[in-house]
């Protein structure tokens, strides 16, 4: 029985070879984990670098945390989760069309906001402002499956993944072409629904988004991702690069600029964030300063694996969920007799 359980794994490596694109990463040629183990009888790496994601605490966190709107009205507003889902499915097409390796593509677009603080880039922005060390949450979802996942041992992940989720931020440069492909699945993903999302909140209206960005995008969700996903794959199908056209690539980038003057820094959309990111300050100043309130497992990385204690304190915000957040602010700066008014 272990012997063809082992032949299961060694078959799916063996017809990555025969089907995917030669740039693909391919599972038997990755450059491994920093800490060797024995290989899974069934799994090739990537995909076990991917299961190991989706049951990590943090993973399971996203849900509970901000995309754009903080406290939205309405069930149907993105959250973290649902655009890292999103993000993956985009990818995942776009990797499966180009004969790409799916398995390491899907594992990276998981993976890449698993550092991510609560109320989106508002606590991101706190905590980099308030922490001298500075804090952005791409470095922050890698230290996530490399060091705080499974109590300090992390989740030993392979290097593309891990190269993958540092490198998804526009100015990265993933390693991999599986990376590219997830670096910009990020942002087809997240400036469409958010749109749909600022359209559901009545901050802008289909008809106002300009006319130069939807004439070559398409004037609906639907259209706009229609048109990205096949300009990626009609583009960079057969070569060793993940590349759009011209004429969409620019159109996408100033429609991303149009949401950052209308919707990013909208009042409306972020009128509460400078309440958020109060919080958060105060959130980090306290636990600073009273490093004895901190759970036992992150003062067990600051005595045991002598990390930084601003460092740890940034740790445990930013896993932290909106909800969460708001508890221990109101614990710790709200007096209980006062909590009933």
């Amino acid at each position: 029985m272990e012997q063809l359980e082992l032949n299961i794994r060694k078959l799916q490596e063996q017809r990555e070879h025969e089907y995917l694109n030669p740039y693909a990463a391919f599972s038997d040629c990755s450059l491994g984990r920093d800490m060797d183990e024995v290989a899974c009888d069934i799994r090739p790496v990537y995909q076990r670098d991917r299961d190991r994601i989706i049951h990590s605490k943090a993973f399971r966190r996203l849900n509970g945390k901000t995309q754009v709107f903080l406290a939205p009205e309405g069930d149907h507003y993105r959250t973290r989760m649902t655009h890292t889902l999103e993000v993956s499915q985009n990818a995942r097409t776009i990797a499966k069309a180009l004969q790409l390796n799916e398995d390491l593509t899907e594992a990276i677009a998981l993976g890449h906001d698993l550092g991510h603080t609560p109320f989106g880039h508002a606590g991101e922005r706190a905590l980099n402002r308030v922490y001298k060390g500075g804090f952005e949450h791409h470095l922050q979802s890698l230290r996530v499956v490399e060091l705080l996942e499974k109590h300090g041992k992390g989740l030993n992940l392979t290097k593309e993944v891990r190269d993958g989720i540092k490198n998804h931020q526009t100015a990265g440069n993933p390693s991999t072409l599986e990376g590219k492909v997830v670096r910009l699945s990020d942002k087809i993903a997240y400036i469409n629904h958010d749109i749909d999302d600022a359209i559901r909140g009545q901050i802008i209206k289909e008809e106002e988004i300009p006319k130069e960005f939807t004439d070559v995008l398409g004037h609906s969700p639907v259209e706009r991702l229609n048109t990205l996903i096949h300009d990626i794959v009609i583009h960079s199908f057969g070569k060793a690069d993940i590349i759009m056209s011209e004429r969409v690539q620019t159109a996408m980038l100033e429609l991303r600029k149009y949401m950052f003057r209308s919707v990013y820094t909208n009042p409306v959309a972020k009128g509460q964030e400078a309440k958020a990111e109060k919080m958060i300050e105060q959130l980090y100043l306290y636990y600073n300063s009273n490093l004895d309130c901190l759970p036992e497992e992150y003062l067990f990385m600051i005595e045991e694996k002598k990390e930084l204690a601003g460092r740890v304190v940034c740790d445990y915000i930013a896993g932290m969920t909106d909800r969460y957040a708001v508890a221990k602010y109101k614990e710790i700066m709200i007096p209980t007799a006062w909590d009933v008014y």
